[in-house]
């Protein structure tokens, strides 16, 4: 347990930027962990992240480092919809984290498929084994799991370059009146929101195809098809637009009875990386993504 009291020269700063700069080599969603779960103390009192010093603060620090993380196999609910010696294509539930992390060490993805799954890959370690892309927590839909290396770094060599097809649904807020379109541009960081990705000079490119399926009074619903595979890419992309998906907290607003946007990856197709048969898997909208669409009232010319 560290101690330190706070002098004139760090006045005003925020609690999470001197705890951060103080832990050296630990991520700014680690520490902001660490203070919410109460393991930094401003004068023996749990504080919000954006607290600002004072002189005087006692600052304490229960915790410096990252508690080690292991993956354990669980019961995990997901549906399996393909499964051979080589892969895995699983259609993964909103609300669940594909691999354990210092905010979510079990109940992932990863803790299921160990359950259910002799043998994954190895390549991406042993908290991702088999993790060849993901999805966000709160989308939904179909992702490829490799069962051994061989298939792991076939699959990710046709990820990059560009010959496995994702496609995904998505409810974007207002109406989109051209049929379709394509939005490149690069993604990085946000420099106020580190949870966040933003549209930016020097970045990672990111290339999504879209056409619209369906336009309903103040609702769209959009086929995105990824070129490329960012961070967030369809959420941001959505909202540079202006025309965030729906019930998106983080890029858009929440909305009520819903539990996260509505994005599903409900097409994929690539080739076998053994076989070399066409592979393609459909996965229908969950219900509660269906029951929303259901309660629109169809745009009229």
């Amino acid at each position: 347990m560290n101690k330190i009291i706070i002098d004139e020269q760090f006045l005003g700063q925020r609690l999470d930027k001197f705890a951060t700069a103080y832990l050296k080599d630990n991520s700014r969603s680690f520490i902001k962990n660490l203070i919410d779960e109460g393991n930094i103390l401003v004068n023996s009192v749990k504080v919000k992240a954006g607290y600002l010093l004072k002189v005087g603060d006692e600052i304490v620090f229960k915790q410096t480092q990252p508690i080690p993380i292991e993956a354990k196999a669980q019961d995990v609910d997901f549906k399996t919809v393909y499964e051979d010696s080589d892969l895995i294509v699983v259609d993964k539930p909103q609300g669940l984290v594909v691999h354990p992390c210092q905010s979510t060490k079990d109940g992932t993805l990863v803790n299921g498929l160990l359950a259910k799954v002799k043998d994954l890959s190895g390549i991406n370690g042993k908290l991702r084994p088999g993790i060849v892309h993901r999805l966000d927590k709160n989308t939904s839909g179909l992702m490829l799991v490799a069962k051994n290396d061989f298939s792991h770094i076939e699959l990710a060599n046709m990820i990059k370059n560009k010959t496995v097809s994702r496609k995904y649904l998505a409810l974007l807020e207002g109406t989109i009146w051209e049929n379709e379109g394509a939005i490149e541009n690069y993604l990085g960081r946000d420099k106020h929101n580190r949870k966040k990705y933003a549209v930016c000079d020097k970045g990672k490119l990111a290339i999504s195809k879209f056409n619209v399926v369906q336009r309903f009074q103040n609702f769209t619903l959009v086929e995105f098809s990824l070129v490329t595979g960012r961070t967030h890419q369809i959420r941001v992309h959505s909202s540079f637009m202006g025309h965030p998906v729906v019930g998106d907290d983080l890029y858009g607003s929440a909305v009520k009875g819903l539990k996260g946007q509505l994005l599903h990856s409900y097409k994929l197709s690539f080739v076998h990386p053994r076989t070399h048969k066409l592979m393609e898997f459909v996965s229908n909208l969950p219900e509660y993504f269906q029951n929303f669409i259901a309660k629109l009232k169809e745009f009229e010319n």
